[in-house]
């Protein structure tokens, strides 16, 4: 079932008259890793920030359940930033480095629910576990976690909210390659336990083609190839495909 639909998408920055995005067509299905790779600066984070409505754009859709994100209203848009959140690359840019993790994670609990505090630090530690911390990472400030450790956080705050899309945008790219390997695993097990749907957005291909069911190659705003993991990798039509694959080894 098609989760997230983007129809004849086009931002361009007036400033340097480019077209971050140029004329994007793309589907995700409902519990499918969708993967988005391209260069830095070809508009990969740029589609983030219009899915999450952080910027705007000139013309095009994005439907989601069916809904227009980019006509729904402010009290529409706050319910279905609940269902569509974001792991950021890095981690640590989006922790206050003066707020102990269990208050940050209290607080998105505070914020869309308005749970009491008992129930909240039950929700925040319930968290922590999920993403395999545990209650002594509570008391702690973001300084004294690692790469690692802040990035399991971010997990957890993109979980808090219990929603069903969640935007990885380049989530392992600044960890230790044995880090990298244990977060794709722990956001491979967390999406099959919610059935959670995933837009994997990486420079990696290698990552990619561990962790996703289909995948897009966007070139300077534009979907230049689209398809299963396996088939694009193995088979790759584009030429800038085929660029990006030489340059790598994928096993």
């Amino acid at each position: 079932m098609e989760l997230l639909k983007v129809s004849n998408l086009t931002k361009i920055y007036p400033k340097h008259k480019v077209a971050a995005i140029d004329n994007m067509d793309l589907s995700i299905d409902k519990g499918e890793i969708f993967g988005l790779v391209g260069e830095s600066g070809c508009g990969k984070s740029t589609l983030a920030k219009s899915i999450l409505r952080l910027t705007d754009v000139q013309r095009g859709s994005i439907l989601y359940k069916g809904d227009d994100l980019l006509k729904a209203a402010a009290r529409k848009m706050q319910g279905i930033r609940k269902e569509i959140q974001i792991i950021f690359q890095d981690p640590y840019l989006s922790l206050d480095p003066r707020v102990k993790i269990g208050s940050a994670l209290e607080e998105v609990f505070l914020i869309h629910y308005n749970y009491p505090g008992p129930k909240r630090r039950k929700k925040a530690a319930e968290l922590l576990d999920m993403v395999g911390l545990g209650k002594s990472y509570f008391n702690r400030l973001p300084s004294e976690l690692s790469g690692g450790e802040k990035q399991r956080v971010g997990i957890a705050r993109a979980l808090a909210t219990g929603p069903e899309f969640i935007i990885c945008d380049e989530p392992v790219s600044s960890l230790d390659i044995s880090i990298q390997a244990q977060i794709l695993n722990l956001l491979m097990d967390l999406q099959e336990q919610k059935a959670l749907t995933y837009l994997f957005i990486s420079h990696d291909l290698g990552v990619v083609a561990s962790i996703c069911d289909r995948v897009a190659v966007m070139q300077s705003g534009r979907i230049v190839e689209i398809g299963l993991c396996e088939e694009v990798f193995r088979n790759p039509q584009h030429s800038y495909t085929k660029k990006l694959l030489d340059s790598i080894s994928l096993t």
